[in-house]
């Protein structure tokens, strides 16, 4: 007696060819996806690392010789200190993309040397402002006794000081303008724009006036191109400055000492 046998269905134990092929597409998938990650934050890494715009050596060896000046180097900021003195107002300055945080040394150095102010110029994660999500406390507890601190910075470094004003007493704008509304804030503030600056230019920090308090102290310098505001040389989109670095500093620092007495002021 003959049995018959079912059609063609034997038990090899091995998954249906489709159930294979589908976890091999699978695979496939996850496998481009992590690798599209990886060049992507690979890309990200080496772009940040390319075309830092490095501090200009002479501004800088007058602001390291400079005896009313202390400075401190640390892994995330530099410290600018007025020596022998306690300073009871602080400025966190945050640099603008992809420049090198010590070229704007020599233009807070008279803030320093002549206002006894402490100065902390942040070092962005990846020279970008946007990238570092550490709090202004993790900038002002490097001063401890500091009573006001202002946060301040250049064009993208300015931005970023404006998402972190909440936690200051106020706000320095240079060549720069906020992209959050700030109008309701009572911060004191200090935004200085250049004529001839090609990037943050006077048209578009006038757009963004608005999301500023009423009473911001808006001030012009004539001749001040984008660049004008740090010692890292020209910059790709900017003006034309008419201004010499040594003009510029004496345009520039007396307005950051006189909104600095106005925050010191009971």
């Amino acid at each position: 007696m003959t049995s018959s046998s079912s059609p063609a269905s034997s038990d090899t134990g091995r998954p249906p060819r489709r159930r294979r092929r589908g976890r091999r597409v699978l695979w496939w998938i996850l496998g481009s996806l992590v690798a599209a990650l990886v060049l992507a934050v690979g890309g990200i890494l080496m772009w940040s690392q390319i075309g830092v715009m490095a501090a200009e050596p002479e501004p800088l060896a007058a602001v390291r010789s400079d005896p009313a000046i202390e400075i401190t180097d640390t892994s995330g900021a530099i410290i600018l200190s007025p020596a022998g003195t306690e300073p009871e107002t602080g400025l966190v300055f945050i640099p603008g993309a992809k420049v090198d945080p010590w070229a704007y040394a020599n233009n807070l150095a008279g803030l320093v040397a002549d206002g006894d102010v402490a100065v902390v110029i942040t070092k962005p994660w990846l020279n970008l402002a946007f990238f570092d999500l550490r709090p202004l406390s993790a900038f002002t507890d490097l001063v401890p006794g500091v009573d006001t601190w202002a946060v301040g910075g250049h064009s993208l470094g300015g931005v970023r000081a404006c998402q972190l004003a909440g936690d200051a007493d106020a706000l320095v704008l240079l060549g720069s303008y906020c992209a959050s509304d700030l109008s309701d804030s009572g911060l004191a503030v200090l935004s200085v724009a250049g004529t001839e600056d090609g990037l943050s230019t006077p048209e578009k920090i006038a757009d963004a006036r608005p999301l500023l308090p009423a009473d911001a102290d808006m001030q012009v310098i004539e001749g001040a191109s984008h660049a004008s505001f740090g010692d890292y040389g020209p910059q790709a989109g900017d003006g034309t400055p008419t201004i010499d670095d040594a003009a510029m500093d004496a345009a520039l620092t007396p307005l950051l000492l006189g909104f600095a007495e106005g925050l010191a002021t009971p």
